[in-house]
């Protein structure tokens, strides 16, 4: 009876887990963000910026929400290590874009390499955000500037594609996403927006559960 009941309260109060994949340009502060969210979440601080160099490869991270584990993959943002990014998206509930908003000479290969993530099928569907980082820097472009900065870069690209007469990917499934893009604005080193950033996540990857339980049903 012991070990019925003791299964009974574990699958009652077992939390479902989903899968965030936090990818940037390398130096955008995707570590110091994903020690970050350890620090104010788990008993257990994570690392300081003073002691985190680039990443090769990925680091991981988990956190206990109140129904929910979210579990990070911080994946390497230097550019040869950028063609494993898809291999994570099957998998992933969410994806979080790291900009360095103080980086203005790299912001255009920012934007090149986010419009490839925008173009990837498998995440149309899934919650994307789009962070930028660095808030603490007085140089930093707000969360509005860096907005208008991507809706700039992307009409500069859509024009250039039309000039060229060279096919680009303009449906509107993407509009839509670019559309109703959430850009929130953080500082991976000082802590703020971060909280708020992991609230959104969390709201998101639920509804987005409960939407495809929905379709499910449906089909």
């Amino acid at each position: 009876m012991y070990h019925l009941l003791k299964g009974l309260h574990e699958h009652l109060t077992r939390k479902e887990e989903f899968s965030v994949i936090i990818i940037g340009l390398d130096g955008a502060g995707k570590t110091t963000l994903l020690e970050k969210i350890k620090t104010l979440y788990n008993e257990i601080p994570g690392l300081t910026p003073d002691k985190i160099g680039p990443t090769v490869g990925q680091n991981t991270g988990k956190i206990n929400l109140s129904s929910t584990i979210l579990q990070f993959w911080d994946l390497g943002g230097q550019r040869g290590i950028r063609n494993i990014w898809h291999k994570y998206y099957d998998d992933c509930h969410a994806v979080v874009y790291v900009i360095d908003a103080d980086d203005r000479e790299r912001l255009g290969e920012g934007w090149e390499v986010f419009d490839s993530v925008l173009s990837a099928p498998q995440i149309l569907g899934i919650p994307l955000l789009l962070l930028a980082n660095k808030q603490d820097s007085p140089l930093s472009l707000s969360v509005e500037e860096i907005r208008h900065d991507y809706e700039e870069w992307h009409q500069r690209k859509l024009e250039s594609a039309r000039k060229s007469r060279h096919a680009e990917d303009n449906s509107s499934a993407r509009r839509e996403r670019i559309a109703s893009l959430d850009v929130m604005g953080v500082s991976a080193v000082e802590g703020t927006g971060v909280r708020a950033a992991v609230d959104w996540l969390f709201l998101r990857v639920q509804n987005s559960r409960r939407e495809s339980a929905r379709n499910g049903e449906r089909n």
